[in-house]
């Protein structure tokens, strides 16, 4: 069972969502908080697999929750969650130590999947990407070239690619993940090369139709 702790400020949110999640058979909400305040004694407390923090809240932000939890050690895996595609939150809550990011017109299984892949050593980075933007651009007729049968991405490529999907240029990529602008490039130039296509819109458009993003 993966232990999550919520944190929203808004309780028919937190109501929500851990509706949502009782529909499963392997993740439970063992504890819930509506401030920053009181989310850092929560899951100092509770010791939670997994948080789920919303990134706006008055008084301690979610970004500061991070930052607090992060300077005592004391961190779990944790996706930030909002209702607004927030470039600036979602870079600063990477170098904070999110491991995800998602907006909250997700859908339940997008939910528990990213949940799962936390609690398994993964991130779920999706800046941007709504379902209705996915549906969208999995509609679209993807009438350019590429290779039939793409080399396989690796899991920090595949990272990467969300990235790109959300529309950040290498410097900010680097800045996110915590390594070097040329080392993001060369992940750049692989990924394109594997999914066979000559350039990041071609790849994230790839990237869906594979199931990458």
């Amino acid at each position: 069972m993966i232990r999550v702790v919520l944190v929203d400020d808004q309780t028919l949110v937190r109501s929500g969502i851990r509706g949502l999640l009782a529909l499963t058979d392997d993740i439970q909400v063992i504890g819930e908080a509506s401030d920053g305040d009181e989310a850092v004694r929560v899951i100092a407390t509770m010791n939670p697999d997994v948080v789920l923090l919303d990134v706006r809240m008055p008084g301690c932000s979610g970004i500061e929750v991070l930052k607090t939890l992060k300077g005592k050690e004391r961190l779990p895996p944790t996706i930030l969650l909002t209702t607004f595609d927030d470039d600036e939150a979602f870079l600063e809550g990477m170098r904070a130590g999110a491991r995800g990011f998602l907006l909250k017109d997700i859908s339940l299984e997008r939910l528990a999947e990213a949940i799962r892949d936390l609690a398994a050593g993964l991130t779920t980075l999706r800046p941007a990407i709504t379902e209705r933007v996915l549906q969208g651009i999995k509609g679209a007729a993807a009438s350019f070239p590429r290779l039939d049968l793409p080399d396989r991405l690796t899991h920090r490529e595949s990272e990467i690619l969300r990235l790109m999907a959300g529309g950040f240029n290498n410097r900010e990529i680097a800045d996110a993940i915590g390594t070097s602008e040329g080392t993001v490039k060369n992940h750049v130039s692989s990924i394109l090369s594997k999914l066979g296509v000559r350039d990041r819109v071609r790849a994230v458009l790839r990237g869906v139709e594979l199931g990458y993003i």
